[in-house]
């Protein structure tokens, strides 16, 4: 969704829930590791709150610079607190991706190859 935006971009910028409520201000944008692709943002919830995480993906970037989080405010508020301003481990993003119901892609298989014959055997 936000791969064509530099991720500094988004910081300072206001974030809105499902309903157009104002949530609060995004104040760090989190990449993921593998493809540095903007996965979180750290939205700033209130003068004296905490900040709340947020998935980027199934969010929208409005043409007036607003982000849109198809959540009500009460989920993202209640959304685990990790901090900011650290890396997330893949443990932490489990969490926040079961606390908004989303699925998580399960790891790659290692696909079943025949490699060849057991020493000792013969074929037929």
């Amino acid at each position: 969704m936000l791969t064509d935006i530099d991720p500094r971009n988004l910081i300072g910028r206001k974030a809105f829930d499902r309903h157009g409520t104002k949530i609060g201000t995004i104040d760090e944008i989190y990449l993921d590791d593998a493809t540095g692709v903007p996965e979180w943002a750290a939205i700033r919830t209130g003068l004296f709150s905490r900040d709340a995480f947020v998935p980027l993906e199934p969010s929208e970037l409005l043409k007036d610079g607003t982000l849109h989080v198809p959540f009500d405010r009460a989920l993202i508020k209640d959304a685990p607190d990790f901090g900011v301003g650290r890396h997330l481990s893949p443990e932490q993003e489990v969490q926040l991706y079961h606390h908004y119901g989303l699925d998580v892609a399960p790891p790659p298989s290692v696909p079943d190859h025949d490699f060849g014959k057991l020493a000792g055997s013969e074929e037929a």
